[in-house]
């Protein structure tokens, strides 16, 4: 008896196999409905496998992938990380997480994975100026048409790229169709919606990019399942000099002048004595969603909601802590410099005061490339962003980083260091942490900086 293999909706139906079924991996389980095994499509390598191993004839009618006609047409000798990172995800069967820093070439090592299987590939990025890069990468890279799926547009090609939602959206439909799925700054694909587009698909080949593969809720351990382990990962102080620039960490601790501390403390004593009253944990998982619902229902919520805000914006962007930037500023007149600030209003304050250009995810694609090209020409030597520039955006140029406000993450201040540190030339970068002494915001910083870039 031949075993019939098919794709339906992201998963995968085995007709004509016995009713013990067990010969067949965990992944398959018996489907009372439709009479037959059932198993996510990310199961597809593995069932393949394990066929073969048995010797079962079977008749493959769920893969629509094909081979992949263009070579890579734009070549250049990989660094020798490259090679080793193609090397290590290659022995791994075609599957794992490659971890490099920003600015170190993972969209090449990509590349070569294509180049090498020579199967339809899918390409999925977080975010839309990713997916126009990634575009513009593989179509000249191997001169062929290049598919775009997110940002009204669908187009499927043996070359495709997509972001992570309309990935969610169409898996169900176009999942036979790729035999390799980069997952491009794969750190966003363990949350829930994301997983079940890379469990829809069936490529057995996967390869997922990031320059900082944990997740605060340890779903990094998904991997596995859904990309395979950690095929290969170098550092940023492994790379540094040779293949990024040099670079120094200069933390500054600004005070607040006696009016700020008082306004600081008196907004902050409010805020924790309702937390308290309230028996609310904040280290808790739902700690911040019981503090937004509590204070919505009293005045006195209402009150401690407004000193939360107040507490934050002396912390975030006193007057002293601007003065400073200003002399910094001042001081990089020469360099070009990316300011980075905790949320969108920051940013726009920092634009005002300073008369610089701003980019935030409410700027339009193409004034953003505008503001990107007049930076690199040097038409501006500074730029403020809130968190649209952390990831995946490459601007070689920019060599000073002033993080004005940020949240703990680890992950959100490597990026913010990964963005200066594209190598070009005998480029030096120097990154600044302001930090408002007395504040919460020394705590904040030491958690972000638990990573050995900063150590």
């Amino acid at each position: 008896m031949t075993i019939e293999l098919r794709f339906n909706s992201g998963t995968l139906e085995l007709r004509g196999v016995d009713a013990s079924g067990s010969h067949l991996p965990q992944a398959c389980v018996w489907d009372n409905r439709s009479r037959c095994f059932r198993a996510p499509a990310v199961a597809y390598a593995e069932i393949v496998m394990a066929l073969v191993r048995q010797k079962l004839k079977y008749d493959d009618k769920a893969r629509s992938y094909g081979e992949l006609e263009s070579r890579l047409a734009v070549r250049k000798s990989p660094r020798p990380f490259q090679q080793e990172a193609l090397t290590a995800w290659r022995e791994q069967g075609g599957r794992g997480v490659v971890v490099l820093p920003t600015g170190s070439g993972k969209s090449y090592v990509a590349q070569l994975a294509i180049d090498s299987v020579r199967r339809h590939t899918l390409v999925i990025a977080p975010t839309l100026d990713l997916v126009r890069q990634w575009y513009d990468l593989l179509r000249t890279s191997f001169r062929t048409e290049v598919g775009i799926i997110g940002g009204g547009e669908y187009s499927v090609a043996p070359l495709t790229v997509s972001t992570y939602d309309s990935a969610y959206i169409h898996m169900e439909n176009i999942g036979t169709r790729f035999g390799l799925v980069i997952f491009d700054e794969c750190h966003h694909l363990p949350g829930e919606a994301y997983a079940l587009a890379a469990q829809s698909c069936l490529a057995p080949y996967r390869m997922g990019l990031t320059a900082t593969p944990e997740r605060a809720d340890g779903r990094h351990k998904d991997y596995e399942h859904l990309i395979g382990p950690t095929a290969y990962s170098r550092a940023i102080t492994e790379l540094a000099g040779d293949y990024l620039a040099d670079y120094r960490v200069e933390q500054i601790l600004v005070d607040l002048t006696p009016n700020e501390q008082r306004a600081y403390d008196g907004a902050r004593q409010i805020y924790r004595d309702f937390v308290f009253q309230q028996g609310i944990r904040m280290s808790s998982p739902d700690g911040w969603s019981q503090f937004i619902i509590r204070s919505s229902i009293s005045e006195e919520g209402r009150r401690a909601m407004a000193a939360y805000r107040r507490q934050r914006q002396l912390a975030f962007a006193a007057p002293s802590k601007l003065g400073y930037v200003e002399h910094l500023l001042h001081r990089h007149r020469r360099d070009r410099v990316l300011l980075f600030t905790e949320s969108n209003h920051s940013a726009y304050e920092m634009s005002e005061r300073f008369l610089l250009p701003v980019i935030t995810h409410q700027t339009k694609v193409r004034e953003r490339s505008e503001i990107l090209d007049d930076f690199a020409e040097g038409t501006y030597n500074a730029l403020a962003t809130s968190k649209v520039l952390n990831e995946g955006v490459d601007i070689p140029d920019a060599n000073v980083g002033i993080v004005i406000s940020g949240n703990g993450s680890v992950r959100e201040h490597v990026q913010r260091l990964g963005r200066i540190l594209r190598k070009k030339g005998d480029k030096k970068a120097l990154l600044y942490e302001l930090v408002a002494s007395n504040t919460a915001e020394e705590q904040t910083s030491s958690r972000r900086r638990e990573h050995v870039a900063y150590h």
